[in-house]
């Protein structure tokens, strides 16, 4: 085969592929990271309604912080994993998420605005479990391996202060 034959089929195989890898490294946009950030949501109701502080870390980002409502904000994974330890010691929560809102911000943020409703039991009392219910933000991070994974995430109740 003459070498400028050769020449131009590298050229056409390699033109060809350009856009299959174009393809590949792009970052998830529109219904595939809308997609992908429910299902990540979807993976939290589970492993949180587990007490799994183990899948609960998997879900967050290196550089994590989680800012829980009347508490001073964890920041690093190894506060997000003490403080989570902290709250499945204390408490065995049963809720449901309802996503309102996911807005990706760019090739790589994302925030979604959920509401959560159930119940919380203290698992220090023989009372009965008592109405949860909380409003949630969190800032998606899509990390290196193209998993999004929560970078920030803070809550507040939604329930009425005692004696109202």
């Amino acid at each position: 085969m003459p070498a400028f034959l050769r020449t131009a089929l590298a050229a056409t195989a390699l033109a060809a592929a350009l856009p299959m890898t174009a393809l590949a490294a792009a970052p998830a946009t529109g219904n595939a990271a809308t997609a992908a950030i429910g299902q990540q949501l979807r993976r939290y109701e589970q492993v949180l309604n587990a007490s799994d502080v183990d899948g609960v870390m998997a879900l967050y980002a290196d550089d994590a912080v989680f800012m829980p409502q009347h508490s001073q904000p964890a920041v690093g994974r190894d506060a997000v994993r003490t403080a989570y330890r902290q709250v499945f010691s204390t408490i065995k929560l049963d809720v449901r998420f309802q996503i309102d809102e996911i807005q990706q911000l760019s090739p790589d943020w994302a925030l979604a605005r959920t509401r959560t409703n159930g119940t919380v039991k203290l698992l220090a009392s023989d009372q009965p479990p008592a109405g949860e219910a909380n409003q949630e933000l969190f800032v998606f991070h899509r990390e290196a391996d193209g998993q999004w994974r929560f970078a920030r995430y803070l809550f507040a109740t939604t329930n009425p202060p005692a004696g109202r």
